[in-house]
C-alpha cells in the first residue's frame, strides 16, 4: 500500500499529508500518482466538505525528487509534468471545496507551486518559499507562472523566478503571496479550525465561487458580470441559500448541509 500520502476524513475535513519526510515531502512517480487519487476522492466523496493539505516533519514539500529525474529508467521530465504536476494543479482548482494549503516548512520548487494553486494558503513562520527552478536552468512549472504573478505583480514574480530566492513566511504574508502566517504554538490549531469552519459553511456555494475567481482569470468584465448573474442563480436555488436566509431572519445560526 502507498504511504507517501496519509489521507482520512474528519468531521467534514480531508486531511492529507505529503508523507515522505526523510526527502523533504518531494514528490516521486507513486506520490504524485497517490495524491491525485486522494484528490478524485475528495471531489466525489459528500462527507468531504473542505480540504486540508499539509506535509509531515520539517517541510511542505521540496517539489521534485531529483533523484528520480536522472534515473534512465525514470518517468522522464514530459511525463513528470504531464502525467504528475499538471493534473494535481488541475484538480486542486477544478475541485468543487475549498483547499487550504498548510505550509509547515520548506515548499520549494513544485511544492511552492501547488500550495499557490490551493484556495488558501498559511504557513506557520518558519515555513519559507521558493521558485529552485533557475538554480538548476529549469522554468517554474506546476501552474506557477500563472498563478505568482496574479498574487504579486510581474515584477516581484519574475525577479523570484529568476534570481531564486527564497521568501519567508512572513514576507509572503506581506507582499499578498500567502493569506496568513501562525505562530508554531498555534498553526496546527489554527488551521484545522479554518478547515472545520470551512466544512461547516454553504459548500455549493464555495464551489461557485472557487468557479468564478477560476474563469475571471480569462473573462472581461462584461463577461464575469454576465457569469455572476449565472452562478448566483445557482446559489439562489441551494438549500444551504434557503437554510441561511430562514437563520438570519429567525436571529439563529444556520446549519448548512452542503447542498
Amino acid at each position: 500500500m502507498e504511504t507517501s500520502i496519509v489521507y482520512r476524513i474528519e468531521n467534514g475535513v480531508g486531511f492529507i499529508t505529503l508523507n515522505r519526510p526523510d526527502k523533504l515531502n518531494s514528490f516521486n512517480r507513486a506520490m504524485a500518482l497517490a495524491l491525485q487519487e486522494v484528490l478524485d476522492d475528495c471531489a466525489h466523496n459528500n462527507s468531504v466538505r473542505a480540504v486540508l493539505l499539509t506535509g509531515a516533519g520539517k517541510g511542505f514539500c521540496a517539489g521534485q525528487d531529483l533523484e528520480e529525474v536522472v534515473d534512465p529508467q525514470g518517468p522522464g521530465m514530459n511525463r513528470i509534468l504531464s502525467e504528475h504536476y499538471n493534473p494535481i494543479v488541475l484538480k486542486i482548482r477544478q475541485l468543487e471545496k475549498p483547499v487550504i494549503a498548510a505550509v509547515n516548512g520548506v515548499a520549494a520548487g513544485a511544492g511552492a507551486n501547488i500550495a499557490l494553486a490551493c484556495d488558501i494558503v498559511v504557513a506557520s513562520e518558519n515555513a519559507s518559499f521558493l521558485q529552485a527552478f533557475s538554480k538548476i536552468g529549469l522554468i517554474p512549472d506546476s501552474g506557477g507562472t500563472f498563478f505568482l504573478p496574479r498574487l504579486i505583480g510581474w515584477q516581484k514574480a519574475s525577479a523570484l523566478m529568476l534570481l531564486g530566492e527564497k521568501v519567508s513566511a512572513t514576507e509572503a504574508e506581506r507582499i499578498g503571496m500567502i493569506y496568513k502566517v501562525y505562530s508554531t504554538d498555534t498553526f496546527e490549531a489554527a488551521v484545522q479550525q479554518m478547515a472545520a469552519t470551512l466544512a461547516q459553511m454553504p459548500t455549493q456555494g464555495l464551489a461557485l465561487t472557487k468557479e468564478a475567481l477560476n474563469r475571471s482569470s480569462s473573462n472581461d468584465y462584461k463577461t464575469q458580470l454576465l457569469l455572476e448573474d449565472d452562478l448566483q442563480q445557482q446559489a439562489a436555488d441551494t438549500h444551504d441559500f434557503k437554510e441561511g436566509v430562514q437563520a438570519f431572519l429567525e436571529k439563529r445560526k444556520p446549519v448548512f448541509i452542503g447542498k
